[in-house]
């Protein structure tokens, strides 16, 4: 082997261990910018790639770099990156028995045996699934674009995923995230195609955004979504009584407070990843960093701060309706979301507890915001496995 590609080799072999530290490396310090958010995001998620990533950096470390110092250094870099993944593999066991745990205390021990069989045997078999992670969740079905209302001038769209075959599906109104600013109905399309095929019919709804329209706008336009899905209900082959809201951060926060609402219509139960809860106390205690400027797009939704419009951020706010019966609630929260943190989602669960309402509150603790935007990633994995046994739960449950 000539000199000249011993010197590439050992190159390649420091590069490797500096990209995958660097990548490893979001596995725990919080970003604080958007674009930085992405790596924090992803790199959890992907945390079996990037094993893989700094054990190979580690073995051409071993083959190919000479000088002992820069040697030595590589392994630093390489086992560093393969100890920080690990930390998130190794606590995935820990983490799915918690969350087993909180379903059944809340839901009742015997809640899978309240679910039909033929529901159960359609399900995710494992909460974790290695293959799953390095190859991707089996998703495949195309939605139909359809035209539900045209507040201000503005029409709105919803993408509708249905199972394949002719029936009467229960209905799962998905609601997108993006600050209340941006976003749209084709988010996350695995979840809403890995559902129809599931036996739903997936709803993904449009609302008008901040800054041109403020709350109530988008609670609006939620709440016209819903009344069209149950006025079409058996055009879209779904049942307007068995209806779950889930929404995506700010999605999350309009999926509640739709489904909480005094005139609500019927809603089997909502399901919320990290979403807002109590926008006075997210304005006051926002994240450190603060990536989005929680307090900017705040002020854009409501148009102003809580000192100036206190009611408006009480009304905006779904802890605030929690006084009366209301429908289940599943909260899945990171403890590393350095957007909406997990300590409202908490806040949240311990409120609708003590009023006597059902909820359940499961926390990933390596999960950054958003962390389900890696469909196939190790956190979305364990929600998906939690998130439709709740769903099947809520909607199929026998006495």
């Amino acid at each position: 082997m000539s000199n000249s590609y011993k010197a590439v080799l050992s190159f390649l072999a420091i590069l490797l261990s500096a990209v995958g530290l660097f990548l490893s490396a979001w596995i725990v310090l919080p970003p604080p910018t958007m674009l930085l958010l992405i790596l924090a995001v992803g790199a959890p998620e992907i945390s079996p790639w990037l094993l893989g990533l700094d054990a190979i950096a580690l073995l051409f470390s071993w083959l190919y770099i000479r000088r002992r110092y820069l040697q030595r250094l590589a392994y630093i870099f390489s086992l560093t990156g393969l100890l920080l993944c690990a930390s998130v593999l190794v606590n995935i066991a820990p983490t799915q028995a918690q969350m087993a745990t909180a379903m059944r205390q809340n839901l009742g021990a015997d809640y899978l045996e309240k679910i039909p069989q033929q529901v159960r045997a359609n399900m995710r078999s494992h909460p974790f699934s290695l293959t799953d992670s390095l190859f991707g969740i089996h998703t495949k079905s195309q939605p139909k674009n359809i035209s539900f209302a045209t507040p201000a001038g503005i029409k709105l769209n919803m993408q509708v995923y249905q199972p394949p075959k002719v029936g009467k599906y229960p209905a799962i109104i998905v609601i997108y995230g993006g600050a209340w600013r941006t976003g749209s109905p084709a988010a996350n399309p695995e979840f809403n195609q890995y559902m129809a095929l599931r036996g739903y019919t997936v709803f993904a709804i449009d609302y008008r955004h901040t800054p041109q329209y403020r709350f109530p706008a988008q609670l609006d336009d939620v709440r016209a979504a819903i009344n069209f899905i149950r006025t079409h209900a058996v055009e879209y082959q779904t049942d307007p009584e068995k209806m779950i809201l889930l929404g995506r951060s700010a999605g999350a926060h309009l999926a509640m407070l739709a489904a909480y609402q005094p005139d609500a219509p019927p809603i089997r139960a909502v399901v919320s990843y990290y979403g807002p809860v109590n926008l006075t106390e997210g304005y006051n205690n926002p994240p450190r960093p603060d990536p989005i400027n929680s307090r900017q797009v705040l002020k854009a939704l409501l148009g102003g701060s809580p000192q100036e419009l206190p009611n408006e951020y009480k009304i905006a706010s779904p802890i605030n309706y929690v006084t009366r019966p209301l429908p289940p609630t599943l909260l899945v929260y990171g403890s590393r979301d350095n957007l909406v943190q997990a300590k409202f989602g908490r806040q949240m669960y311990q409120t609708l507890q003590k009023s006597g309402n059902t909820a359940v509150f499961l926390e990933i603790p390596w999960a950054e915001h958003a962390f389900d935007e890696v469909f196939n990633g190790v956190s979305n994995q364990l929600a998906l496995y939690y998130t439709e046994r709740f769903i099947a739960w809520a909607l199929f449950k026998t006495m």
